[in-house]
């Protein structure tokens, strides 16, 4: 394993200057600004208080920009963690969450080390956008409380508890928190097409200001609706206390699970937040590199009171966007939040929780690929697609993302397993038509020779496609060639099926000769001792070499004993 450490910000402080600070500079601001509605809204709707979300896209965002294998990269909580954290503080409680974060930091950093980064590429997108609409659907429904002001103690974390609540609390909609909602839904969805064409208001993120009218207005008028003083208490303006979570040694065990769903979802979103942003500033990341970073950022935060965070592709693209073209700027945002937070403090009990639940879900409905799922777009892909796509999205959204992802991978695999086997093929040579060989009759004193040609990979999924051979249904040959010059591969079970194959046609008085073998499928059969069993001359260079060693075998006597 060729071990390196070597974050992006080394490689890009050398020849930095003052204009590439002034863009770093611009664009920190802009982002941490944005971040502090994101941060604060993801981790309500997490079920954690408001504090922990900012000091996670703090202590998250520096280390992730500070040790990061992405430029331009800005992490922090993000909306596709919402579930799996509700769910993990609704289980375990906040302080086993804590644990789970920090396990998944240490597996995080484990498979940038071991250079697993370029392995999470091999997530079919069908599963992709299968569980990323599913997470989308289950952030929406865990914002209806808010939106509409329902008066529920605790939403339950599971699928059918969860709507059953809802249901049920439907008639204690709160009228003031509906309006406040809809407003603040209105405002976001309308701001970037206004903004176009107002030069001031492209410099002011939606959800800012969505965020600061709302506060503003409570502030004044003392709206009756839930905020963050009312719910919560406020946020402390000071740094928080800096400790180890709790341990339960009984829970460990348990925590394995939720800890690898962190870790595998924060290394998908990371990467794929990278590079996107690669494709952006014509620059190329380095995924393990990345891995390490968002390893650390999960090992660190929860030690602040943080909890689980990876790259956020709508801030990293708001970072490049505004200029930010190093990893200073992902550093100067994180000190934005500090300041922010410092110095600004006491307003936050004034943002009403509707303003925040709005914010989520136009988060919720902007991350989903809804197109996916349009009839039109669905006929034109293969039933393996749209299968793994719906499953994957229906598991997501009724149970959880863990079960989804190992279902969406299991049936990927099968599917692409078939698909192998599928273009394995055993067809027979006609030997008698093409080179004037007498392979039915042995009337002339030849040996009977038959033929075949494989294509496609020997592979455990692709075994039985030599059962007829083994069953020898066309009679009792002296010798048989099998042509694979195009097979491509071949595995233990291909090579086991071929040894069964010989020590059969063995019993029979019959050779086995095999012809034109690739290199990898030449290496096995050498290295495991077959060619030795088999004997170098029934191994021929081509079928030309493999005709004349078939006619030399004397009828009723193998070549080789199969010891």
């Amino acid at each position: 394993m060729n071990f390196q450490f070597r974050p992006k910000l080394l490689e890009t402080l050398r020849g930095y200057d003052r204009a590439q600070f002034s863009g770093d500079l611009s664009a920190g601001i802009t982002v941490g600004v944005l971040a502090l509605p994101l941060a604060m809204a993801f981790a309500i709707a997490s079920g954690m208080s408001p504090t922990a979300g900012i000091w996670t896209a703090i202590v998250a965002g520096f280390l992730i920009a500070a040790l990061g294998g992405s430029r331009v990269q800005i992490g922090g909580p993000t909306g596709a963690f919402i579930p799996i954290i509700y769910a993990i503080v609704a289980d375990f409680g906040v302080q086993n969450l804590l644990i789970a974060t920090m396990m998944a930091g240490a597996m995080l950093i484990a498979m940038g080390a071991f250079r697993l980064g370029s392995m999470i590429r091999f997530i079919p997108l069908s599963v992709v956008i299968g569980f990323t609409n599913g997470i989308a659907v289950v952030i929406f429904i865990s914002q209806i409380k808010d939106f509409l002001g329902l008066r529920i103690d605790a939403l339950p974390g599971e699928f059918f508890g969860k709507m059953e609540a809802l249901i049920h609390a439907l008639p204690t909609m709160d009228g003031p928190t509906l309006a406040l909602s809809l407003a603040s839904l209105a405002v976001l969805l309308g701001w970037n097409r206004v903004a176009r064409k107002v030069a001031w208001m492209r410099r002011l993120p939606g959800p800012l200001a969505v965020l600061v009218i709302a506060t503003a207005l409570n502030a004044v008028f003392a709206l009756p609706v839930d905020t963050i003083g009312s719910r919560f208490g406020g946020i402390p303006r000071e740094l928080p206390a800096f400790g180890l979570p709790v341990l339960s040694l009984g829970l460990l065990g348990k925590l394995i699970a939720p800890a690898l769903t962190i870790a595998l979802l924060g290394a998908i979103e990371s990467l794929l937040s990278a590079r996107v942003a690669d494709s952006q500033i014509d620059d190329r990341h380095d995924p393990n590199q990345e891995l390490m970073a968002q390893g650390a950022a999960n090992l660190l935060a929860p030690l602040f009171g943080g909890f689980a965070a990876t790259g956020a592709i709508a801030r990293t693209a708001t970072n490049v966007r505004t200029g930010g073209r190093t990893p200073v700027a992902g550093i100067v945002h994180a000190f934005v939040l500090l300041v922010i937070v410092l110095a600004a403090a006491p307003l936050a009990s004034y943002i009403p929780l509707a303003s925040l639940s709005a914010i989520v879900v136009v988060v919720s409905i902007n991350m989903g690929e809804w197109h996916a799922f349009a009839p039109k777009e669905l006929a034109r892909y293969s039933g393996t697609y749209r299968t793994i796509l719906l499953a994957t999205f229906f598991v997501t959204v009724v149970f959880d993302l863990t079960l989804a992802v190992e279902l969406g991978m299991v049936l990927a695999s099968l599917f692409f397993i078939y698909r192998m086997s599928d273009l394995t093929r055993i067809e027979r040579l006609p030997l008698e038509d093409h080179y004037g060989v007498a392979a039915l009759s042995r009337e002339d004193g030849t040996p009977r020779i038959l033929a075949w040609r494989l294509t496609g990979a020997l592979f455990f999924g692709a075994a039985n496609k030599l059962e007829n051979l083994l069953l020898m249904q066309d009679g009792h040959p002296d010798a048989v060639i099998l042509d694979m010059e195009k097979v491509i591969s071949i595995d233990t079970t291909g090579l086991d099926i071929l040894q069964t194959l010989h020590r059969n046609l063995q019993k029979r008085a019959c050779t086995l000769i095999l012809c034109d073998l690739n290199q990898q499928p030449g290496s096995l059969i050498l290295r495991s001792g077959f060619a030795q069993k088999l004997g170098e001359d029934n191994i021929a260079g081509n079928l030309t070499d493999a005709l004349l060693r078939a006619q030399q075998v004397k009828p009723g006597t193998p070549a080789v004993s199969y010891t």
